[in-house]
């Protein structure tokens, strides 16, 4: 990933939220499941870790490792990862391919308007 697509990122990563916390119980297997499901949804987002430093590094890469995430940045307790989703770029590429427009309402729900009926 070259520098100029991780300061991309960075700005992109600035206004989240963190969508998974670790807390007392560590990195288990939920907590992964989890953030697959996040990553393939979102493909960027923040996780807070409630740990020491060292047991914070030890969780990102584990994280890192075990999802095939990119470490974006590390700020205090939250770090942000990002991972590609290779079916989320085709979904949408098909829809411009077929002449028509894609838009999200408030709910973020995936909605296609036809621009030619035909099609």
């Amino acid at each position: 990933m070259t520098p100029a697509e991780i300061k991309r990122l960075k700005a992109q990563a600035h206004s989240l939220k963190p969508v998974i916390i670790i807390g007392q119980a560590g990195l288990t297997e939920a907590v992964l499941a989890e953030i697959r499901i996040a990553l393939d949804c979102h493909e960027l987002i923040k996780v807070k870790i409630r740990a020491e430093r060292e047991e914070r590094k030890r969780i990102r890469d584990e994280i890192c490792t075990q999802t095939n995430a990119e470490f974006i940045q590390s700020i205090g307790q939250i770090i942000t990862l990002y991972r590609l989703n290779p079916e989320k770029r085709v979904e949408r590429g098909t829809a411009r391919s077929l002449g028509r427009s894609v838009r999200y309402n408030q709910r973020q729900e995936f909605h296609i308007r036809c621009r030619h009926p035909e099609l």
